[in-house]
């Protein structure tokens, strides 16, 4: 569940790269979704089933934890990559059996009278509006309802239902599904695929064995019919009855009660569909709201990009103005407008004096390139399709392995600015270890603590202790120790030399009528203008079950925060030092870290607003704490952002200064 450290291949990021330079031209690819697989007429094909999930508790809990048939040869779980362990997924086989093209109506069984427990969890279920997921070749199970003239698409289907006015809860144990078929006869398309099932490349010598029928679609109607246990526990599991249509009337549904007996059984039709295999998952993708959404954001980026760019302009022609007019003076005309001006041309012999908490500023820039290098890959191989929504848990498993790698950049970049801040490498080794257990530790901590509550639910949500000491050793086999060497090769390259000389009496700061930090906070409402809209549909899409995958548009929004970024703390660096206030360093990093404020209380409004039918303080307190992650996340990945390219501005300012 968490917003999606070992996949079933651990090269399954890298490897596409290698094939696409050693695979001949071909008519076209399709790079997303899994390994297609083709089936021969009557072929059984395996239905799998995911954890139960609600919009309203967001505590997955598993498919077996209430009394639904379970397969005949036992439950078997399906194999699952790190991503899927942290969203709370569990692959588990079904009963439900389907044969290629034979459209039939089979009984599954029928359990035995129901106990109070029981009876307890499929109400709490229900009233929770829990959902069951089924996977048909690693697609989604879909179905469709009916709201006020509209057509609303959901995947899976729910638990069951309490009719309107009514006490009593109803079963869903009956379900007609609908399976979309393509027949394929090999059309000269080479697929590279990556999903679950793994890689491969199809080549003309394989057209012959892939001819045969594809699954390109799967929807179900669910319903409640009341059976009579009785005659229908005669029956085997498979055994062919007749087809029924979905009762309205509820006398003629199956309520839940104690010593209640229930049937399930399902029907199968097999339709023949145009829609071809690369296009199945396109049903899925469709977004609500869509015009909203481009033009939306558009308008952001447009607004953004103007405001953005008359500021800096603006900015441009001021500092351009001020050194043109410095450098024009001979020295004694210097001295003498230093002496009647003030601004950031008095603050030379300060503005490079050490910041306060200086190794927690090396700390938090050094996290911060490891977030964003990670943030920028990631988004960038979603983007080009290698993370298509077909492989479960790619994404989140993709964005734990590039961070662990990173470590090295963290650690260059951190111990080499606590070497320039030093003027000396000494003390660098306590620097890049607090650098790899910074940000993973205030992870740990928030996740334990959600773990907890999980555990305590009895959540598939939880990770389980075998999970907690595979993602340590690979922090500490893999993280720890590239970052020690980031930081060993950051001691090896020269320091940053500061172009001028830092006085050893610190300069009296001028005394301001508002605080300064006022104004630092303020600035994150800019970069958050870039945010708020895209983050709405992917706070949707981790809440609310919906699919996302417009990482084109996140891609743009991402380059767009970093220049906004930028220019922000770098225009109130600027201003700080106009009013001759040289502590500039941490209000750089705030300036546009800020933004992660923003995006915390604009999570807050979600949860209010958006979440309205959230329940229960464990659910609020699991979202919260996933919020409180990714606004750490952001934060320091902006905040560091704006550091450096303030700090190359100091720099570059002061290096065209001649001083004595």
């Amino acid at each position: 569940m968490a917003p999606e450290l070992i996949s079933k291949r651990p090269f399954s990021l890298i490897f596409p790269f290698f094939l696409l330079l050693i695979t001949r031209p071909s008519n076209g690819f399709y790079l997303p979704g899994s390994y297609m697989h083709t089936y021969s007429q009557g072929e059984s094909i395996p239905v799998k089933v995911n954890s139960l999930t609600s919009i309203e508790t967001e505590l997955p809990f598993s498919y077996y934890s209430l009394p639904y048939c379970p397969p005949s040869g036992g439950i078997k779980k399906s194999a699952e990559n790190l991503g899927e362990l942290l969203m709370g997924d569990q692959i588990d086989n079904s009963p439900y059996r389907f044969r290629v093209n034979i459209n039939e109506s089979l009984y599954l069984c029928t359990t035995k009278p129901l106990n109070e427990h029981e009876v307890k969890l499929l109400k709490q279920r229900s009233r929770d509006l829990y959902q069951v997921n089924m996977i048909l070749d690693n697609l989604p199970v879909m179905r469709f309802t009916q709201q006020n003239g509209l057509t609303i698409q959901w995947t899976g289907f729910p638990v069951g239902y309490t009719p309107i006015g009514s006490n009593d809860d109803y079963i869903i144990n009956h379900l007609k599904f609908k399976v979309l078929v393509h027949e394929y006869e090999g059309s000269g398309v080479e697929i590279i695929s990556t999903g679950e099932e793994g890689m491969g490349v199809f080549s003309e010598t394989d057209k012959k064995k892939m001819s045969g029928y594809e699954i390109v679609g799967f929807e179900v109607i669910p319903c409640s019919v009341k059976r009579d246990p009785e005659t229908m526990s005669k029956h085997n599991m498979y055994d062919k009855i007749d087809s029924v249509n979905c009762p309205l009337e509820l006398d003629k549904c199956q309520m839940i009660k104690e010593q209640e007996r229930i049937t399930f059984t399902y029907e199968v039709e097999f339709v023949k569909s145009d829609i071809r295999w690369p296009s199945r998952w396109d049903a899925y993708l469709k977004m609500e709201g869509a015009k909203v959404h481009w033009f939306s954001i558009m308008n952001s980026l447009m607004v953004i990009f103007f405001l953005a760019g008359i500021v800096f302009v603006i900015f441009l022609r001021t500092v351009r103005r001020d050194l043109t007019r410095y450098e024009e003076l001979d020295k004694e005309a210097q001295v003498q407008m230093n002496e009647e001006l003030s601004g950031w041309k008095l603050v030379v012999g300060d503005v490079f004096r050490e910041p306060t908490c200086s190794k927690l500023l090396c700390v938090m820039v050094g996290d911060g390139v490891q977030i964003t290098c990670m943030a920028v890959v990631t988004i960038v191989f979603a983007a080009l399709g290698f993370m298509s929504p077909a492989s479960r848990g790619m994404l989140l498993t993709g964005m734990i392995l590039l961070y662990l790698f990173l470590g090295i950049f963290a650690g260059y970049v951190g111990v080499r600015l606590w070497s320039t801040i030093k003027g000396g490498s000494e003390g660098w080794r306590p620097v890049a270890w607090s650098i790899a257990c910074f940000f993973p530790g205030i992870v740990f901590m928030i996740l334990t603590f959600l773990n907890f509550l999980l555990w305590w639910n009895k959540s598939t949500g939880a990770l389980p202790i075998s999970l907690y000491f595979t993602l340590l050793s690979l922090w500490f086999c893999i993280s720890v120790p590239l970052t020690l060497l980031g930081g060993f090769l950051g001691t090896r390259a020269e320091p940053i030399q500061f172009p001028v000389r830092t006085n050893q009496i610190p300069r009296e700061i001028p005394a301001r009528k508002y605080p300064s930090w006022l104004l630092v906070l303020g600035a994150g409402t800019l970069p958050f203008g870039t945010l708020f809209i895209e983050l709405f549909f992917i706070l949707s899409s981790i809440w609310l079950g919906r699919f996302y995958y417009v990482f084109g548009f996140l891609l743009i929004v991402l380059l767009l925060l970093v220049i906004v970024c930028a220019e922000v703390s770098v225009v109130l660096t600027y201003m700080h030092l106009c009013v001759e206030d040289w502590r500039w360093w941490w209000k750089a990093f705030f300036a546009s870290g800020s933004v992660a404020l923003y995006v915390f209380l604009y999570s807050i409004n979600y949860l209010v607003f958006d979440l309205k039918s959230l329940s229960g303080p464990v659910s609020a307190m699991l979202y919260l704490g996933y919020s409180l992650i990714m606004a750490v996340a952001i934060m320091l990945s902006t905040g560091t952002i704006g550091f450096l390219v303030s700090f190359y501005f100091v720099h570059y300012l002061f290096s065209s200064v001649k001083i004595d």
